[in-house]
């Protein structure tokens, strides 16, 4: 079934209504180019940072640890985690991402939540649930679109509800979302532990968890955030499976290093599948686990979700890396000090998500946007700008969205529907008559192929 814009999409499309364009971030994107477990750390810092310590006195407590415990320690640990302390988005931090190139992506995606919200018949409330919202640009995007189809959207009750752990960017977000018109709750236990309100009124809320969104008909976006999640890392050997793990070098005490696990963990006998084929595999089982939520929620209440990330569909096999100042940085060295990602195994999302939702994608973000009108939006901006840098801005931001060999085909977008979403039109008989079909569902805007897991 192709699956380019169907007629009521194509509309959506040609409605949204120019917006100025955000300043463009001219700065390098985050690239997997590089091996990094046969490299060296680098020699930029001798000392010791506090989460080096704080590594190597567990490592000497309990022995070494796994690639998902120090990334999860790393980026998570409550006190001296990478995303708890840092700024790391934008041309002063660690990365860019899509949204903060070009304000034609989140629009694009915001068209998409709508077409989905049309092809479940338009439900009366439209929860959009972002994981790790960045800085709040892709969703502000998305509400700018939002208010301008808000004639299509009706008398929809619209909410927003971010999932983000880091107390930095929170605040980041509610500044560039409700501005002053925000505030936190009394408690920590509180599950909603920051409630806003944008200069149109809609209401978002920020969440620690995904388990404590409200139930309702939702929309999930991902964006960048299952490959920041932490992954189990695992190599062949003579001996079978056998787990990577993380130590303390010997020869210099003050660095990590790999090592693999002499025997058999409960990870290498759990998580690898018996037919694998590949000598070295990442599996992140916390992603396993969140794509399991999202498909019971989408099951029991209505909805979809679009992941986009750097990914694969189980070709990969080495893809864990590190970055800090839009460069390729160690990921053993001065932990704390940068982000650290590895692919998306859509594969992996697939199986675990189980039968009960329908699995479209992946595809890569050229064809993805390329289907949902890019080019077309392009074309209306420029004619619509006379402003020669912002022109140049603009061609400089597509290219970068859509070059195989710069985001192009490096990105990749997958996505879970209800599985009535796509159903094929039933045929009804009585006696000898054929009965009228049912109506055939709108296209799923973005996605050539379709295909159930």
């Amino acid at each position: 079934m192709r699956a380019f814009l169907g007629g009521k999409t194509q509309q959506l499309v040609s409605r949204v209504l120019f917006h100025p364009v955000r300043p463009s971030a001219a700065v390098r994107w985050r690239a997997a180019q590089v091996r990094l477990l046969c490299s060296s750390p680098s020699d930029e810092e001798k000392h010791r940072p506090s989460m080096l310590r704080h590594l190597t006195s567990k490592i000497k407590a309990t022995g070494p640890i796994t690639v998902a415990e120090y990334m999860r320690e790393v980026l998570t640990n409550p006190v001296t985690g990478y995303y708890v302390k840092n700024d790391m988005l934008g041309p002063d931090g660690d990365f860019i991402t899509s949204p903060e190139i070009s304000q034609i992506f989140g629009e694009l995606l915001g068209v998409w939540i709508i077409s989905e919200w049309m092809g479940a018949g338009g439900p009366k409330q439209l929860q959009l649930v972002e994981l790790g919202p960045g800085k709040g640009s892709l969703a502000a995007d998305v509400l700018r679109v939002f208010n301008q189809l808000k004639s299509v959207l009706g008398v929809a009750s619209v909410s927003l509800h971010l999932v983000e752990v880091s107390p930095v960017l929170s605040r980041i977000q509610a500044q560039n979302l409700t501005g002053t018109q925000n505030q936190e709750a009394d408690s920590e236990d509180e599950p909603v532990y920051r409630r806003g309100e944008t200069s149109t009124g809609l209401p978002v809320s920020w969440y620690r968890r995904l388990d404590d969104v409200p139930a309702g008909f939702s929309i999930f976006l991902a964006h960048e955030f299952f490959d920041a999640l932490p992954v189990h890392k695992f190599q062949r050997t003579d001996k079978g499976w056998r787990e990577v793990l993380v130590d303390i070098d010997p020869e210099k005490p003050g660095q990590l290093r790999f090592v693999v696990a002499p025997s058999p963990t409960l990870a290498s006998s759990t998580y690898v599948q018996a037919d694998e084929k590949r000598h070295h595999v990442e599996v992140c089982a916390e992603g396993g686990v969140i794509v399991q939520q999202l498909a019971r929620r989408i099951t029991e209440d209505g909805g979809a979700a679009l992941i986009a990330d750097y990914g694969h569909d189980g070709t990969k096999t080495d893809t864990f890396r590190g970055f800090k100042d839009h460069q390729l940085h160690h990921v053993l060295a001065s932990p704390g000090s940068a982000d650290l990602t590895a692919d998306v195994d859509f594969s992996y999302l697939r199986r675990v998500a189980g039968g009960d939702v329908a699995c479209v994608g992946p595809v890569t973000q050229k064809l993805f946007l390329k289907n949902m009108g890019i080019d077309t939006r392009l074309q209306v901006l420029l004619r619509s700008c006379s402003d020669a840098s912002t022109r140049e801005q603009l061609m400089n931001s597509y290219d970068m969205l859509t070059n195989p060999s710069k985001m192009g085909e490096r990105f990749h977008f997958f996505s879970l529907l209800h599985p009535s979403r796509i159903a094929k039109p039933a045929k009804t008989t009585v006696g000898m008559k054929l009965e009228k079909k049912s109506p055939a569902p709108l296209p799923v805007a973005g996605f050539d192929e379709l295909s159930f897991s």
